[in-house]
This record gives structure tokens, sequence and C-alpha cells, in this order.
């Protein structure tokens, strides 16, 4: 890009004589006729074109530019603007060495004719290292541009519709001056170097960005909006199934059990069929039991680990309470807001199941401590008892349901640390990750999977695993 100059006039009428007397320096020599278009009238645009070229091997060592137009013009070198000139009387002078480099550049000027004559008088004289002198005059190799071309001034080629020029008068004839009045030394014209940042290409490349973020943004929105969407409607059939169970299938288990309550209170109680009614009778208790888990779990409502918590505490309060072992807990009360999915809390819960089972069946206790932290992304669920313990060396992973826990653990990404020895307790810890349910709504729309997949639901888990449908009552 170049800036355009503005002229600073020789005034002195001594100066510009001894300017013009100087025959290297002066702006008469080298000048070509008075062109123009071939018809001429008021208030006129006269669009003049032409190109030249340069050679690679011989760089240019002074060039300067000398023109005036009969009324006002615009001067552009390889479609930047140079200067502006508005008295026919002046010389306008360019000093254009730095803007002339090896290859082919496009002259434009666009003219305006006030009234009467009008006419443009140019002269380009270039100095090449080699001695050679290069001149560039008004004359027929002009060309001139119809009205309404547009990018016309850059164009390296012309138009079978852009005609010569006409010329119009001979340099100092008449209607023009044989003496320029004023001689304007236009400043030095220096090429703008133009940073990455102010070019085309990164501008086009910015905006190409800006709208590709705006698209992805459009994209995770409506992608969010569709997530919520489908949460909602899951939470819908979560909530319509455990109300349909409780509602449905445990008014019935209830009437089962009553029903077998008044078989059993009607027949004697050295009977066979006494014995197996009450049999009936406790394991519908135990199916109501199992139910109101299940109903726990699918309640969208305790998608918290604070409800988690709270209902882990209830089960192992009543649990070891029958057992008469002593529970102490200890809870983490900043992951109260925290979400915990479904597929994780019922597998974490029958590992606790699982390990509260064994300190009743073997570790003769009569403490038991139950700790649920929250550390650095992960839950760490500690049970651990003052019972008898044991020797890990001697003691098979298969006894007791420790396999089934360790498993547990790993299909959830976890681990699940046993710790025990003879006379001194025994200390199971779960420590699980929580990336799915507690990082950012937008993250998950990064990757796009269906919305049951969660990164803490059990992978490739065998159909026949007996750790799916084992019995934490039955280690």
């Amino acid at each position: 890009m170049l800036r355009p100059a503005a002229a600073v006039p020789i005034t002195n009428q001594e100066q510009v004589e001894t300017y013009l007397m100087d025959p290297y320096v002066s702006p008469t020599n080298g000048l070509g006729s008075w062109i123009w278009a071939d018809k001429t009238f008021d208030r006129q645009t006269c669009q003049l074109w032409r190109t030249f070229y340069l050679p690679d091997s011989n760089p240019v060592t002074k060039a300067r530019l000398v023109m005036t137009v009969d009324n006002e013009f615009s001067l552009y070198l390889d479609g930047h603007e140079l200067g502006r000139g508005d008295e026919w009387r002046e010389l306008f002078v360019f000093d254009v060495t730095a803007l002339l480099t090896p290859g082919q550049h496009t002259l434009a000027v666009k003219a305006f004719n006030s009234k009467s004559s009008a006419g443009m008088l140019f002269g380009l004289r270039i100095e090449l290292a080699d001695g050679h002198i290069i001149q560039i005059k008004s004359d027929r190799d002009w060309r001139i541009v119809p009205e309404g071309e547009k990018h016309w001034e850059k164009e390296s080629e012309p138009v079978s519709t852009w005609l010569p020029a006409t010329i119009v008068g001979p340099l100092f004839g008449a209607p023009w001056w044989t003496m320029p009045q004023n001689v304007d030394m236009m400043p030095s014209v220096q090429p703008i170097h133009v940073l990455f940042w102010q070019t085309g290409w990164f501008q086009i490349t910015l905006l190409g960005v800006c709208g590709a973020v705006i698209l992805i943004s459009l994209r995770l929105m409506a992608q969010l909006a569709f997530h919520q969407k489908e949460r909602w409607l899951l939470q819908r059939e979560r909530a319509r199934i455990a109300r349909e169970i409780h509602d449905d299938i445990g008014a019935r288990m209830t009437q089962l059990v009553l029903h077998g309550e008044l078989a059993q209170n009607a027949l004697p109680s050295d009977t066979e069929a006494h014995s197996q009614l009450v049999q009936l009778c406790e394991g519908a208790r135990g199916l109501l039991s199992t139910m109101d888990e299940i109903l726990w779990a699918m309640n969208p409502k305790r998608d918290t680990l604070r409800d988690f918590a709270s209902y882990v505490c209830d089960y192992a309060e009543e649990f070891l309470g029958a057992a008469k072992i002593q529970c102490l807990f200890e809870i983490d009360p900043e992951m109260s807001a925290s979400a915990f999915n479904l597929p994780l809390r019922r597998s974490l819960l029958m590992a606790i199941k699982e390990a509260l089972n064994n300190a009743v069946k073997y570790s003769a206790a009569t403490e038991l401590r139950l700790q649920i932290l929250w550390q650095r992304q992960r839950l760490v669920v500690v049970v651990q008892d003052n019972g008898q313990g044991f020797d890990q060396a001697i003691n098979k992973l298969e006894r007791n349901g420790l396999a089934n826990m360790a498993q547990r653990m790993t299909e959830l990404g976890g681990t699940c640390t046993i710790t025990s020895a003879p006379g001194k307790g025994c200390r199971v810890e779960f420590n699980i990750p929580l990336k799915q349910s507690l990082r950012h709504p937008w993250a998950s729309l990064w990757t796009i999977k269906p919305f049951s997949e969660r990164l803490n639901e059990p992978q490739n888990v065998p159909a026949n695993d007996p750790s799916q449908n084992h019995d934490p009552t039955k280690c």
C-alpha cells in the first residue's frame, strides 16, 4: 500500500527558473504531449491507463514522475494512489524510485475537466543501474477507460473497448502554458509495510474462524438443548416406572404377605405347611426390601451424592444395629450438590453391602467406621471394622466375595483396596473417578455419544458374570 503525497510547491520564481534551466532535473524534460479522450466536454471524467515493464537483472537507481492535468487528477501506481493535483498551470513531481521493482507496473490517472479545454501532460524518467534510461510519456500508448469500469487501476492487460488516447495539443502549445507557474515537489513516496494481521488473507481467515466458532457454538447449543430434553424425558420415564412398581407390584407383594400371614396364623405351628408359609412370608418381605432399594435407585430425585450417602448410612445403621455393631459415620459435606449416575451408584451400593455383610458374618467386630469422602474428582468410600481380621496371604480372593467387590470397581474404572491382618480388623476402600457426572455440561458435547452411554457405566461385562447376580447375603 502507498500513502498519497501532499505537494510542497516551489513558489519563488527564481528557484523555478533555475530548476527549469537544469537540463537534467528540469521537470519539462521528458514530458510528452497533451492527451485526452477523443471528445471533450464540460464536467468530464477521463480515465487514462497504461503499463510498462522493468527488467529483473537491472535495478532502478532513480525514477522521477512529472505530470499535470487540466483541471484535476488522481494518480495511481499498481492500483495504489500516489497523489492528487488540481492546478494545470503547475507541474507535480514525484520521486517513485522506491516503488519501482522488477516486473510489470500499471499507471492510471483519473482526470476531471471542469470546462473548456482538457488534457494530461505526463513524463516518467527511469534510470537503471547499467545507465540505461526508460522514458514513459503522455502519448497514444495510453488507453482511455470508459466510465463505470471497476478495478481498472489494477488491470495488467487492456480491454478491447479501451481506445487509444488522443493527442489534443503539443508540449508548450496553445491553449496551455509555455512555462509552468510553479513546480510542486511531492514528498518521496515509500511503500507502507503491511503487518500480517492487516493483510487480506489474515482478515479473511479470521472471519472464517469466527464464522466457524459461531457455527460450532450454535451446534453445541442445539446439542445441549437436545441432551437436556432427552435427560428430562429419561427422568420422567424413570419416575413413571418407579411409581408404577410402587403402586402396582409393591401393593400386590404386600397383599401376598398379608394373605400368607393370615394363612400362617390359621395353621398349627408344628405343621410343614406352617413352616413353608413362614419361609414364603420371609421371602416376600425380602423381595419388598429389594424393591424399595430398586425404587430408590430409579428415582431421579435421588441422583446426588448426598442422597446416596444418606441412603447408605441409613442402610448401614439398620443392618449393623441388628448385629449389635456400633457404626460411626464420616461424610464429606462438600459433595452434597454433586450428581451421581444410576449405574455407578447401583454397583457401588452392592459393593458396600457386600463389605458390610462380610463384617457382620466374619469379623466379630464391635465397631465399624463408614467414610464417604470426595477427593480430587474421585469418590472414596471406606468400610473399616475393629474385628479379628484375616491373613491376606492365606485367604483366597474367591472367599467372602472379595473378588466380586474388586471386579465391580474395575468395571467402574476404580479400585478396591483391602487391608487386613489377624487381630487388626479389616479395611476396605473403594476409590472411583467421577468424571462424567461432575464435569461442565458443555464438555460432553465435544464428543457426541448416546445419552445412555456413561463414562462410569460398566463395560464388557460377560453375560454369565457371577458378580452381576451375586447376593451379598450369601458370601
